[in-house]
């Protein structure tokens, strides 16, 4: 079990972050708020610049790995672009992206996206995405869905795991500025980072992002090693990710202050925009009772024992 990146992903990565920043860097999720139409404008031709629609993540292992990197490298920016999903898209299907959806109220973060869309619930069940109604924040819409098959199993696992590596890239970002802050700013006569308190508090969010590093790798190598158990790892996975969300982002907000709830701030806009990946398809509850009911008695495998 290798779980490490290959070396060309890596820079991959890198690639993406870059060209993400030249393209306006923190400024795209704030024009893309300002007007969600011009989403595609804005994201699109660097991501075909990068040839991300070229990767095939479903059956090579090498586009598998780069696509993982390509979502941090867009979560850290909080790219206002559904990377994930477009990349999860099916290859038997007549669609450009696919969406993992809840079997009540079934939505997505489409709003602005002109493309053809396809969805899956955790059950397999898979449908067309025949319309898409208003926009709510964060660019999320309720779909209206055509049925077409129940032979979507393959599907779900893909389309849980990716939009984790945007979280996980955000979470990368929220640590990092949060760092930055504290390293600058001073309070009786002292900058932030050297009270232990804060130390402490910054201790705990790297263990909990470092942690779902380590798992978002285990399950992006389940897949592509073809696991019996993929699905199970990759809610297990979403579960941490949430959880690991929870945690970072309250303790970067704590150390920011009143400050990082302000637009002026990019913490904000990232903890505004990973909203929709900690809620969509299941929020914390609803993804470990799901998980809890698929594993039963016989409980997990690998790193998620």
């Amino acid at each position: 079990m290798i779980l490490d990146l290959s070396d060309d992903a890596i820079e991959y990565g890198r690639q993406a972050l870059r060209a993400f920043e030249a393209a306006g860097g923190d400024q795209l999720v704030q024009q893309a708020e300002a007007k969600p139409a011009i989403r595609e404008s804005l994201a699109g031709p660097v991501l075909a610049g990068l040839g991300a629609w070229e990767l095939d993540p479903r059956d090579d292992t090498d586009g598998l790995e780069a696509a993982a990197a390509l979502c941090r490298s867009a979560g850290y920016w909080a790219v206002p672009y559904p990377v994930a999903e477009r990349l999860a898209a099916p290859t038997d299907l007549d669609a450009d992206g696919l969406i993992v959806v809840a079997g009540t109220r079934p939505s997505g973060v489409l709003a602005g996206i002109e493309s053809r869309w396809a969805a899956v619930t955790l059950d397999g069940a898979r449908s067309t995405v025949s319309g898409i109604d208003g926009a709510g924040p964060g660019f999320v819409t309720e779909v209206t869905l055509s049925a077409i098959d129940d032979g979507g199993a393959a599907d779900v696992a893909l389309g849980l795991v990716l939009p984790c590596w945007t979280l996980l890239g955000m979470l990368d970002r929220a640590i990092e500025l949060t760092v930055s802050h504290v390293s600058l700013r001073k309070q009786f006569g002292q900058t932030l980072s050297s009270f232990q308190g804060v130390q402490f508090q910054l201790t705990d969010a790297e263990v909990e992002r470092s942690g779902l590093d380590i798992l978002a790798k285990y399950a992006l190598w389940s897949i592509g090693s073809g696991q019996p158990d993929t699905l199970n790892d990759a809610l297990a996975l979403r579960m941490s990710a949430i959880e690991a969300a929870e945690i970072v982002f309250r303790v970067c907000h704590q150390l920011h202050g009143a400050v990082g709830f302000c637009d002026e701030t990019t913490l904000s806009w990232l903890s505004r925009y990973s909203q929709p990946l900690r809620r969509l398809p299941l929020g914390l509850s609803a993804t470990r009772d799901e998980l809890t009911r698929r594993v039963g008695g016989s409980g997990l495998t690998g790193l998620f024992a």
